[in-house]
């Protein structure tokens, strides 16, 4: 019975797979993306960066289990950020720093990209591995200064990817999007999908292992 392992903390993640029919197992990783990006240098594509911090989420998580001695296990590891004038934007963290960025991007588009990363573990070890990104152009509304202040006021925005959701709050100020919606939340099951057959599990095997009791 393959479990479906989620290295991530995210909430929105975990809705979305449990939306797609499965509960999975939440493990958080313990990478330092900062670290990691100032490793892959200046010179670093940005989706050579989200797929990176992916990668490197998704190894954390199934090293834990392996020294725990799982033995049938699928981790998936993600990583969102906003690209935008040529620049990559992860999680605001402060108000400042949230209000400059709308700011920047009220009625105008950005991509956000999700880098992904599915790793097979089978017999206590790692098998297989599958890595891409996506890239889904998001076009923002322009929120009034009150509306934005309370947007912020919120918190919401500091916590996210690019200081915005498409299935919260931030989805107010969200005129429409070109690609895939669930990517854009934080993990695309478009493109989870085909990577999990890469390494040979279907959906209908996770949904066996996995089941959402509705």
């Amino acid at each position: 019975m393959t479990r479906l392992v989620l290295a991530s903390a995210s909430p929105a993640r975990l809705t979305v797979l449990r939306g797609a029919g499965v509960e999975p197992t939440v493990r958080v990783s313990d990478v330092d993306e900062d670290a990691l990006i100032g490793h892959l240098g200046a010179s670093a594509a940005p989706e050579v960066i989200v797929t990176a911090l992916a990668e490197a989420k998704a190894r954390d998580v199934a090293s834990s289990l392996t020294a725990e001695g799982w033995t049938d296990a699928v981790v998936i590891g993600c990583d969102s950020m906003l690209l935008i004038d040529g620049e990559l934007q992860g999680k605001p963290h402060t108000v400042d720093v949230a209000r400059r960025r709308w700011q920047s991007m009220a009625g105008r588009s950005a991509t956000l990209l999700t880098g992904h990363s599915v790793l097979r573990v089978e017999g206590g070890m790692v098998v297989a591995e599958a890595s891409d990104h996506s890239g889904t152009v998001v076009h923002f509304g322009t929120p009034s200064a009150e509306d934005l202040e309370a947007y912020l006021a919120s918190g919401e925005p500091l916590k996210v990817a690019g200081a915005f959701t498409l299935d919260s709050l931030g989805g107010w100020f969200v005129e429409r999007i070109d690609g895939d919606p669930s990517s854009v939340i934080g993990i695309g099951l478009p493109l989870v999908r085909r990577l999990l057959g890469e390494l040979g599990v279907s959906v209908a095997e996770l949904w066996a292992a996995n089941a959402l009791v509705r």
